[in-house]
């Protein structure tokens, strides 16, 4: 899931892609898979699962994967 997450950064993924891609065709109605696995993700990567700021649920659709960039700071002198 993380990878196809990646492989998609930024764009919203749909319960049933996201199903269809890990788990294959069969299981396109089994969205409550996703909110188990969704929630070890984040209890792994977030800082705040409560409150996750890297892989977002849109209510009703699917999810996404927020791409922050890092700021780059000059080298100093």
């Amino acid at each position: 899931m993380l990878r196809l997450l990646i492989q998609h950064a930024g764009k919203v993924l749909t319960h049933q892609q996201i199903l269809r891609a890990v788990w294959g065709p069969e299981y396109v109605q089994e969205i409550h898979y996703l909110r188990v696995y969704f929630a070890q993700l984040r209890q792994k990567l977030e800082e705040n699962p409560a409150l996750p700021e890297m892989i977002i649920t849109e209510p009703g659709i699917g999810y996404r994967l927020v791409v922050v960039l890092a700021a780059h700071s000059p080298d100093p002198q």
